[in-house]
Order: structure tokens, then sequence, then C-alpha cells
């Protein structure tokens, strides 16, 4: 969404202030090589997913006039694979009804809308900041933008705003996408503390359907950016709804819940009150899924967290998004868990991989001048039949580590980003973050996709995955193992990764 609340209660000159001030020195150190970023200012959530005549587009809450978060844009990008972007004009732009905040888009292709067969419709947030100072309750209103050009140019429908707010402070976020089973349009709106769902024949009239989630899942924070979808597993189908949360995550911060239960058209029914996480790490947020892409499930987030989010030390940029990943569902016991893998795009820019059979670990294994590649930008793969506790640790000549492991004891997953590098501009954003291991199996799989300035692990086969930014001074070049149990994988890969 947006999301500094301090910010929206501040006047727009200060806002500006921050964004005229000088910018800190350029960093094309921490510039990734297969993460979206944009080629300078701020932006946060993905919004506006949607595949269309071969091409992703990913749309994204955008400022153009600075590098901390100001009035809402939606910038955006086109990609063949998900990995290779190309920056396109501003979609669209704050007007009289307000900024542009986050929401979805979708293929007319029955035109219901009258804007034109195959039109894209985008569905978003008008956020009137004027407004909010004086009726705070109906600040935020629903409204559309259409394309009849594949996405080069977009036009705002006259009649905006198409839904507006009964009374809610927090009512946003809209992720729209056809209902058979309605035949209508059904809409996924974060309203507060809870989802309310809408439905709409022709995506201009709204109808109420039912909320979900006022006294279930994680609340530490406000309720941004949903998604509702359906995914089988073993012949039956599911739905999975996503609900952003900040702040309230497991590590601190921001952080994307989900639930899995049955959706009749009308109600959300989850299968049971657990609260579980899409992703464990500090740097995941806002993630939602591309839209016309069936019959996979992609998602995508933004890689930071508002606890720190507008400090982060690059330049002329801030913030980039996670690798693409492919959605599905696992059972482990009585539980019913998401799974998310890298997308088989992100794979295909790995070059011929360095393996290493049976790696035995006792305290501690120099990796690096057996894996041949010194660069930061590569995957990493780890498979033991018998797990047991271990750090994986990234370094570099300045002593700098950042550390990924398994705690036995604990049974968690973790990342170390205390001696990463610099960590000085926010005191919430060193530490250690960690994720519980959701299966009780022996054995276990761990592939890490490393980048100029983040790390993504998933974890037996997508049940565990765990994001972090970190910001080294000098550039990651060594791998080492420690254990003090001791234990042997079977099989270590390393593959350096291209890019942009």
């Amino acid at each position: 969404m947006k999301k500094l609340l301090p910010v929206l209660g501040a006047s727009l000159l200060t806002t500006a202030a921050l964004a005229q001030s000088a910018p800190p020195p350029a960093t094309p150190q921490f510039r990734p090589a297969y993460h979206f970023t944009p080629t300078a200012h701020w932006m946060n959530d993905p919004n506006g997913m949607v595949y269309y005549q071969g091409t992703y587009h990913l749309f994204f809450q955008y400022y153009p006039g600075g590098m901390v978060w100001g009035p809402m844009h939606w910038g955006h990008a086109t990609s063949p694979d998900m990995v290779r972007w190309q920056e396109q004009p501003i979609a669209l732009y704050p007007d009289s009804l307000g900024y542009i905040f986050s929401g979805s888009a979708v293929v007319d292709a029955n035109n219901t809308a009258g804007f034109g067969k195959n039109a894209l419709v985008a569905i978003f947030t008008h956020h009137n900041p004027k407004l909010e100072k004086t009726d705070s309750e109906h600040g935020q209103n629903q409204s559309l933008a259409y394309s009849l050009d594949a996405g080069k140019t977009w036009m705002k429908y006259r009649g905006n705003p198409v839904l507006k707010s009964p009374g809610i402070v927090d009512f946003r976020d809209p992720k729209v996408t056809w209902n058979a089973q309605l035949n209508k349009w059904l809409m996924t709106l974060a309203t507060k503390d809870r989802i309310t769902f809408y439905s709409s024949p022709n995506l201009k009239t709204w109808t109420k359907e039912s909320e979900f989630g006022e006294k279930l899942g994680a609340h530490g924070g406000v309720w941004e950016c949903p998604d509702l979808f359906p995914l089988a597993l073993n012949g039956k189908t599911y739905w999975v709804l996503i609900v952003n949360l900040n702040p309230g995550g497991p590590n601190g911060g921001s952080a994307t819940q989900y639930f899995v239960g049955n959706f009749d058209g009308h109600t959300f029914t989850p299968l049971n009150d657990k609260t579980k996480w899409a992703d464990y790490g500090p740097d995941e947020y806002a993630g939602v899924t591309w839209e016309n892409t069936a019959p996979r499930r992609l998602f995508l987030g933004w890689m930071s967290n508002w606890e720190y989010g507008n400090q982060v030390p690059t330049s002329p940029w801030r913030s980039a998004m996670t690798i693409p990943r492919e959605l599905g569902l696992r059972q482990e016991g009585q539980e019913i868990y998401l799974t998310s893998q890298p997308a088989a795009e992100v794979g295909r820019l790995a070059t011929t991989p360095t393996t290493l059979p049976n790696v035995a670990v006792k305290n501690t294994v120099d990796l690096t001048p057996r894996l041949k590649s010194t660069t930061a930008k590569r995957r990493l793969t780890l498979r033991t039949a018998q797990l047991a506790g271990f750090e994986l640790v990234l370094g570099n000549a300045a002593g700098e580590e950042l550390v990924i492991g398994y705690d036995a004891a604990a049974k968690q997953y973790f990342i170390d980003r205390s001696k990463s590098g610099n960590v000085s501009f926010s005191p919430k954003f060193t530490g250690r973050s960690t994720a519980p291991r959701l299966t009780t199996a022996p054995g276990a799989d761990l592939t890490l996709y490393c980048d100029a300035a983040s790390v993504e692990l998933f974890a037996d086969h997508g049940l565990t995955a765990m994001t972090a930014i970190f910001f080294p001074t000098q550039p990651i070049t060594t791998v080492r193992l420690r254990s003090a149990q001791g234990l042997t994988f079977q099989e270590i890969s390393n593959a350096a990764l291209g890019g942009k």
C-alpha cells in the first residue's frame, strides 16, 4: 500500500522537503542483477500484476519526486519472463480524487465494463489526503482506469470512484478476479481489521458479499493488500486468502499471512484459526499474485519492511521486488500449508553449476575454493539426508558475515544479519530472524537465491521461505559451513546468476 502512517498525517510540504534533500552517493554495488528495481526514486508495493499477450505487467507504488515515500503514482514495468524487466512510463498519476494507492488489474475478455473487448482494467484505491484530514472515514475509495493498447497508455474512468467508503478509515487495496461461481467479478478488499468481499457484473457497480477475519489471524497492525485464489491439492480445490499485515509480522514489522479454506462464491471459511506466514523473513511484504497466468499461480512481494524502508542505504533508488515465486499446497500431518518455490524462469539465469557430493561438515569447512565462484549473485542448493544444526556463512574480506542456518534444538531456520555490514541506519534492522521447520522429515533441502544485497531462502521444497536484505561494505566472496554437531550434505551446488 503506502504505508508510513505518520507521513500520511504530515503536510505535503514535509514530504516535499524530504524529497528535495540532497540524495546520498550512488550505490551501484547494491543494484540487483535479477530483481526488479526502478531506475531511480521510491518504490513499494507491487500493483496491478497481469499477464497479457506474452507480457508480464508489473505496476508498483512509486514516488518520482524523491527516494522516500511521497504522493503515490503507479509505476510500470514489463517483462517476457518476470526477470528481465523494462521500465515503462508512469501509468497512473495522482489527480483531484487523490493519490493512486494499491490495487489490481484484469483482462476484461467479455467487455463487461464497456471499455472494449480484452481491455486491461486497473482497479485501485484513490486516497485523498486533504479529505482525510477533515473526514478520515471517507478518504479512501475504489476507482477504475483502462487501457486499449495492451497497457501502453491508461485512461481513468469518468465515473470514479466506483466504490465509495462506507465510513472506514482503512478501505483499500482491491484485488479483483473473475469468479466463475458467481459469473461476476469478485473484489477482495482490505477494510481496517478484516477483509470484505464485493461482487460486480461490470466492474462499476459493487455489492457487498461478506466479511472475514475480525477475530482470526494476526492483528498486530492494519490489514492490507489481500488476495484470494484457488489451488488444488490431491484432486481437491482449496482457496487461499492472503492478507498482508503492518506491523505484526513474525519477526517484526511488515509480513504476509495467509489462510487456507473454502470459498462458496460469497463467504470464505478457513480450515482452522492457525496463523500462517507466506514468508518468515523480515523483507517480504505486500505480496500478491499475477492475474491471467492459469494454471500457474505466481507471487511477488516488496522486498523491504516499513520498519526501515525509508532509510535503507541505496541510491538513487529505494527498494526492490522479490523474485517471482510459484505457489502450491502441501499437507504435513493435519495441516495444509502454502508452498512457494522460485519460478522456473529465475533458474534459467543460472550458469552451469559446480556440484560438490558428500560434503562432511564438522566445526568449519571453507567451500570457497571448491565452488569456483566469487560472485555474490548466485544460487546455492544444499541437500542432506539427516538434518542437524548448521550455519552457512556468506562473508567478505572485511570480516562481515550473513549467516543462514538451522537451529536443531529450536527446530528453526534462521537468518542473522547482525554482522552483515551496514546496519546502523535503523535500530530495527539488525538481528536474527527465525522460521519454524514445518516438516518432521529427517532430510532437508535448502535453496538460496543471493543477489547484490538480498538473500531468499526456500527450505523443504518451499514449505518455509525467508527473505532478507543486507548491505555489506565489500562484496561477498566467501562461503563457509559450520556445524558443532556435524552433518553430511549429499550435495551442494553453486551456480552464478546473471540478469539485466
